[in-house]
This record gives structure tokens, sequence and C-alpha cells, in this order.
């Protein structure tokens, strides 16, 4: 039995063309832009949203890595107690995180104040996630903390509490990018300037 037209759903409804300045930025209905790099323009082709998570948590990892390694060894080599060794490897991750971030907004010609304000809020609840999970990890392998930097307990440890903290990042950074916040800001800025 053939079905009415006029009773299926129409999913490619015609509507007037709205006229638009060139450049104009449409915000959907979550907040993010329409053309965000996971939510690209109509018939632009776009990275996934899963990608973009995953292209923010490598990112954030890569910050992380760089501050905590080197926190890890300073300390490490310095004799430095547990807690000053984190401390200084949790100071160092946010600074190499946000510096990652910074570095293409301001070299794109934006001011370092307003990339800065951006990295803020794109990097912060990532880091420290990652910081969080990690230097906890650290901390619960028995004798990581207090290994030689000649100790394959010191790297492995490392290895697989970074992988760890990764791990725990990459959902919050999905969730924060599909409400435009986290490292949909810093998308939002490329190719703008």
């Amino acid at each position: 039995m053939a079905i009415p037209s006029h009773t299926l759903p129409h999913h490619h409804a015609h509507y007037p063309a709205r006229s638009e300045p060139p450049g104009a930025e449409h915000e959907a209905p979550s907040g993010v832009p329409a053309a965000s790099p996971w939510r690209p323009a109509p018939g632009a082709p776009g990275p996934s949203l899963d990608r973009v998570a995953l292209s923010a948590t490598l990112h954030c990892l890569l910050g992380c890595g760089i501050g905590e390694v080197l926190g890890m060894v300073i300390g490490t080599a310095l004799g430095l107690s547990n807690a000053s060794t984190i401390a200084l490897a949790v100071a160092l991750a946010f600074a190499f995180g946000y510096a990652l971030t910074m570095r293409p907004l301001v070299a794109s010609g934006m001011r370092l104040r307003h990339a800065a304000r951006i990295a803020f809020a794109a990097d912060t609840v990532s880091i420290a996630i990652m910081e969080v999970v990690d230097n906890a990890v650290m901390l619960m392998v028995p004798g990581a903390m207090d290994a030689p930097l000649s100790s394959p307990l010191f790297w492995g440890s490392l290895a697989v509490a970074l992988a760890i903290a990764a791990v725990a990042a990459y959902p919050v950074n999905r969730w924060l990018i599909a409400r435009g916040a986290g490292h949909a800001r810093v998308h939002a800025h490329h190719g703008h300037h």
C-alpha cells in the first residue's frame, strides 16, 4: 500500500535564502558556532567531534608531558621532597600547556593578553584533570617518586601515569568542545587573524 507523499516527513524543506554579510558567524542552538571545527558549515567537510576532542587531549598531553617530565627530572635531580617535586611538575605542566596553546594564536597576530585568556579558558580543566590523575598514579606506584632518573621504574611509571591521565581527560574535553567550551574556543580563532 502506497503512503501519500504529504504524510512523509520532509527532511529537505526549502526555505528562502537569508542574505548575510560574508564571514558572518551563526550560533547553533547549543552555543557552538555553526562552522566550528567539529560542526562545519553546511556542505563543508570537517573533522568529527571525536577527532577534535582527541586532538585537544593529545595537545594537552604534550604540554603536560613536557612539564611533568621536566618537573620530575628537576625535582628528582635536586632531591626535592615529593610534595615540592609534584608542585614544580604541576606548575610547569600548566605553563607548557598554556604556552603551546598560545603560540599559534600569537603567531597569527593575536595580542598576548587575549591569547592568554583563550588558553586559560581552553586548557585549565583538561590540564587540571591530567595533573590530578597523573600525580595520583605516580604516588600510588610504590617507589616511583623516589626512584632515580636512571630507573626504568621512574620512566615507566611516568609514561603509564600520563597515558591514564589522557584517557581520563578525553571524555571531559569532548563534553566541553560539544558545548563550545574548552578547545572549541581555540579553534574558533584559527584562521581569523
